[in-house]
């Protein structure tokens, strides 16, 4: 019996998300699908800093008071997102949550940047070396009051792989989870072939320049072609560096390969803050991690295990 392919859109995360999988008739294809989504609710209630009642909106709410006992799984996430900030020498922190949005509005009315000290202040309270674990008691403090943590940066890459192995463990052989471009595959298309993705032309996003073959991968792409403010001929992405609280420039977009998309996520943005030589340097480092670079002069960059045709 041939098998089709199930497709669902809907938006969790405050993101857009989109489910496909391959299964025998639509009944098992629904079903899954709903399987998938359940999976990516309970994350959602877990980790939203937009829901009071969440874990991450207590531990915020206490911050610099008391610790806040969570989930085993909320550990390990804050423990996975430190190893990448140490990774990425604090180009990725989970502690972002404190800076002060009013300073950016990235849209035609900006005309200028803060100045240096308003910008340092904005993110003082960023550091992730103060968020505190205590694992035996399953515990997490953020040190000082008004530290915040948020996992924008590596929860929807974390939700599409806890999806995906949602959908394996039913027995779906074949699939994709995209939420809102950290997309992870397994399997092959229905006729055999491997999933593959066109990577945009910064130029003109609507157009691919190149394909990739991305099954049994995630890939997750960070850009600024679609937010970014231009001051005196410059172009600011809407992307902060931690440490100055200054927005970055030089580059358009990042995307990055490897075998989770959780990892892909949170690699994306800091590649755009240390810029594409240490950005590069840093990738060539790590095992089964794969970079695409286009810088804002549309110069394309690759790390040494890949191999784009343009």
């Amino acid at each position: 019996m041939a098998k089709a392919t199930y497709t669902r859109v809907l938006k969790l995360m405050g993101n857009r998300f989109e489910f496909t999988v391959i299964a025998d008739h639509q009944t098992a294809g629904e079903k899954a699908i709903d399987t998938a989504i359940a999976e990516v609710k309970r994350i959602e209630e877990l980790l939203s800093t937009f829901k009071d009642t969440s874990q991450t909106s207590l531990i915020n709410q206490y911050a610099g008071i008391k610790p806040v006992q969570v989930d085993q799984e909320v550990i390990d996430l804050i423990q996975r997102a430190q190893k990448i900030s140490d990774i990425t020498q604090g180009a990725f922190d989970i502690s972002y949550g404190s800076i002060d949005k009013s300073l950016w509005n990235f849209d035609v009315n900006m005309t200028s940047l803060p100045d240096f000290e308003t910008a340092l202040q904005s993110v003082s309270l960023i550091n992730y070396q103060n968020v505190i674990i205590d694992t035996q008691n399953r515990t997490v403090i953020l040190k000082h009051e008004g530290m915040r943590i948020g996992f924008g940066g590596i929860g929807k890459g974390y939700a599409a792989d806890r999806a995906k192995q949602a959908l394996q463990n039913i027995g779906i052989e074949h699939g994709i989870v995209n939420a809102a471009g950290d997309l992870i595959t397994w399997g092959n298309q229905p006729d055999g072939r491997p999933w593959t993705i066109g990577i945009a032309d910064p130029g003109q996003s609507d157009r691919p320049f190149s394909a990739l073959n991305i099954s049994n991968m995630a890939i997750a792409t960070s850009g600024n072609y679609e937010k970014y403010a231009t001051i005196k001929g410059r172009r600011y992405s809407h992307t902060i560096d931690p440490k100055t609280g200054l927005p970055v420039s030089g580059i358009k977009s990042v995307s990055i390969l490897c075998p989770s998309a959780e990892l892909a996520d949170a690699l994306a943005t800091p590649v755009i803050v240390m810029g594409a030589k240490v950005g590069l340097d840093m990738i060539n480092q790590l095992r089964q991690v794969a970079c695409i670079i286009i810088d804002d002069q549309d110069q394309l960059y690759t790390s040494k295990n890949i191999n784009v045709k343009r």
